[in-house]
């Protein structure tokens, strides 16, 4: 095992400021409101063909996929565990779970990535994390399922072009799409190596975008940034990715197979090579949109990348409905109450 001491004092200080959400266990009926206009409504329609999609298939494998995706969570909430446990503290699996689903929940309608970080980094404050941990426990899980999202996407691709299934189009905007992911990590690895650099160029990069705003610019919330990515690559590169990917492993994984279960109950198994293929790429596409969820874009992007495999369009409604349904709807409903529960927590002194 490392030492504590032999990088801990590496790494620097920083502060998150949390997500004020105290409000939501007053106004609850009212955020379900906000969330059914902005988010539930134009989905109805949908959420109403999945339900009914869920209900004529076999019910045994509608538990097992249900199974598989709580067993996902798990993951998701393992993650968080071994983020805690680089730092030599202590964080159940059980409570990553729920932080994972409430601050996924609250990151629809709250400031997206931003809003999930912050609610994560406030619950694992109050779940007696200190504030190094609880920041990295805000920001590390999407940088290892991104990371492990956008390698499965790699494989798609490849598998694409093995079959002689991907059209110049899609090789395109794919290619750029992953492109761009490959210039964000190269840099990312360069500037956390030159944190001094890195402050520099965030530093103008940052008062010029608050200039062209015209809004105040803040050089402390600059070099917060700064050192939290500084001590992210400290805890990486002294081999803390080990137990987090695991973890997110085991999230992917586990997804995955709630996609391969569903195609079964549907009566159309595909191969391996086929389910990875339609999977990573358009979750990443998902993760890196504009839209809460990738609502809308994980549908499109997965219907198109498995009619191009010559699966048969009524199985791919099928699977496709029940597979949001379960992994994404049913935790986003679930996570609202799961958030107002932790929320109740009080932060730690």
């Amino acid at each position: 095992m490392i030492g504590k001491t032999s990088w801990h004092k590496h790494l620097r200080p920083f502060q998150i400021h949390p997500l004020t959400i105290t409000w939501l266990r007053h106004l609850f009926p009212l955020l379900m409101a906000g969330l059914a206009v902005h988010l539930l409504l134009p989905q109805l329609t949908n959420l109403e063909h999945a339900w009914q999609t869920i209900q004529q298939m076999p019910w045994w494998l509608v538990v097992m996929a249900v199974l598989a995706q709580i067993i996902s969570y798990g993951g998701s909430g393992y993650l968080l565990t071994a983020l805690a446990a680089m730092l030599h503290e202590r964080l159940p699996i059980t409570q990553g779970m729920l932080i994972t689903l409430g601050s996924s929940s609250i990151g629809l309608v709250a400031g997206g990535v931003v809003g999930s970080s912050a609610a994560t980094y406030r619950w694992g404050r109050a779940s007696g994390l200190s504030n190094q941990t609880a920041g990295l426990c805000g920001t590390l899980p999407s940088l290892f399922n991104n990371l492990l999202l956008a390698l499965i996407a790699i494989a798609g691709l490849l598998h694409l072009l093995i079959i002689h299934q991907l059209t110049r189009w899609q090789m395109v905007s794919f290619g750029l799409i992953l492109a761009l992911l490959a210039m964000l990590v190269i840099g990312g690895i360069w500037g956390v190596s030159h944190p001094t650099w890195l402050l520099t160029t965030l530093t103008r990069f940052s008062r010029k975008w608050a200039a062209l705003r015209k809004r105040p610019y803040n050089p402390t919330t600059t070099a917060d940034k700064v050192n939290h990515l500084v001590n992210t690559w400290v805890v990486l590169r002294n081999g803390g990715w080990r137990g987090p990917t695991v973890g997110a492993l085991l999230s992917i994984i586990f997804d995955m197979l709630t996609l391969s279960i569903l195609f079964i109950a549907a009566g159309h198994a595909v191969n391996p090579g086929i389910l990875l293929t339609g999977y990573g790429l358009p979750l990443l596409i998902g993760r890196v949109g504009f839209l809460p969820g990738g609502v809308g874009i994980v549908e499109a992007t997965m219907t198109t990348l498995y009619v191009s495999l010559g699966v048969p369009n009524n199985v791919i409604v099928v699977v496709i409905l029940g597979y949001r349904l379960i992994s994404f709807w049913l935790p986003t409903l679930l996570g609202f109450p799961v958030a107002l529960y932790l929320q109740s927590a009080k932060n730690p002194a």
